[in-house]
């Protein structure tokens, strides 16, 4: 099957949500089946603006507030924290499939982890997770070590928290600010869940598929990227075990390069007559947002060059420390350099830049100042200046 770049990019933008109607009632349920519709919303520290998780969400949903996020990870806890190629929040009914990751934790201790340990590692282990316990959550302020050097100073029981959760021991039950609570695992992940054990073969097919499904189109570096936890290699022969419910895709390249070759679920014709047409509407998204994840099929894609500068140091930025890609439709039409200055309650637009042949019309000047002023309102800016 031949797609075109245009249906291509309409499928890409339909499978992450941003087909969605900007302006669509969005409650809790709706925000859950969002986050499962994406897969997984990264996690990520930096405020220069919000909290890429918050942007992420933000950008799909007019009608986001951060508070439905921590509703649903931490009162209705159908959401858990852990890793895919990040931290991220992951529906809860995909935990069974975490559970071989917590097991290649657990017998994998690398030196690392045994350095910052320390000679006691196993008894600390046990301490820590006594704590926890007979005290409940606790966090890294509540031990009195402290760590020094490399690998962010980390202190033998904050290794010891880190290691328990990444076993699936633990869980991240809260945050304050932006600090991990930990709690047990039990009482938090439904027993059905915490307690179900698909074989790694089910694991890896339905990795496989979810991360196809996604996508929509890919070929296995793609779908090997997606959830971090395999070789392309081995995708490799998934696809070729599955012949049968896929098909070969060769997809048209925005960047003039040879045609992108992958596959599909043999559905696809059909999901295609699904995707409705992209609003023109302009937005910005996070330097993390997952449809630029992934910097070869967005060059590939809608041929447009993206590198996150924060670092880089200052004098070698070519846009700036923290610039968010603009979108148009089915294309990326510039870029802007924002920062929210919370002790002035201001929303600083530093700079923006068009792609080539991007002309600047008073039409899309309007449209990137409302865009602006939606931005402000989501983070409570009141001022708005251009510096």
């Amino acid at each position: 099957m031949q797609l075109d770049n245009q249906t291509a990019r309409k499928l890409w933008l339909h499978q992450q949500a941003l087909t969605r109607p900007l302006k669509a009632p969005l409650s809790n349920q709706d925000l859950h089946d969002l986050i499962v519709q994406l897969g997984y919303v990264q996690l990520d520290s930096i405020r220069t603006i919000e909290r890429a998780h918050h942007m992420i969400l933000w950008s799909r949903a007019d009608k986001y507030h951060p508070d439905q996020l921590t509703a649903l990870h931490e009162a209705d806890r159908s959401l858990f924290e852990h890793w895919t190629h990040d931290a991220c929040l992951i529906p809860t009914q995909f935990y069974p499939h975490w559970r071989h990751r917590f097991d290649n934790a657990k017998q994998n201790r690398s030196e690392r982890w045994e350095k910052r340990l320390g000679p006691e590692g196993d008894k600390i282990i046990a301490q820590v997770r006594a704590r926890v316990k007979k005290e409940g959550a606790l966090m890294t302020r509540d031990f009195d070590d402290k760590g020094e050097g490399a690998w962010w100073g980390w202190a033998p029981s904050k290794t010891a928290l880190e290691y328990l959760w990444r076993t699936g021991e633990f869980v991240i039950s809260h945050r304050q600010g932006f600090q991990k609570a930990y709690a047990l695992s039990k009482g938090i992940i439904p027993e059905d869940l915490r307690t179900a054990k698909p074989t790694k073969a089910e694991t890896f097919d339905w990795k496989c598929r979810q991360a196809l499904t996604r996508l929509g189109v890919a070929n296995a570096r793609e779908i090997a990227a997606f959830w971090q936890s395999y070789k392309p290699a081995a995708v490799s022969k998934w696809i070729e075990a599955n012949r049968t419910d896929l098909i070969d895709v060769e997809i048209a390249s925005a960047d003039k390069t040879a045609p992108h070759q992958a596959i599909a679920f043999a559905d696809l014709a059909d999901r295609l007559e699904q995707v409705p047409k992209p609003t023109n509407k302009l937005r910005f998204l996070s330097p993390f947002d997952p449809l630029i994840r992934d910097r070869d099929r967005l060059k590939r894609l809608f041929n447009f060059d993206y590198k996150i500068e924060i670092f880089v140091p200052e004098k070698k930025r070519q846009y700036g420390y923290y610039v968010l890609p603009i979108l148009e439709g089915t294309k990326f039409t510039g870029r802007t350099d924002l920062k929210m200055d919370r002790k002035t309650n201001t929303l600083q637009m530093k700079g923006v830049w068009w792609e080539k042949g991007i002309r600047q019309t008073p039409a899309r000047t309007k449209a990137f100042e409302q865009e602006l002023a939606r931005l402000a309102k989501f983070l409570g800016a009141k001022n708005i200046i251009h510096i």
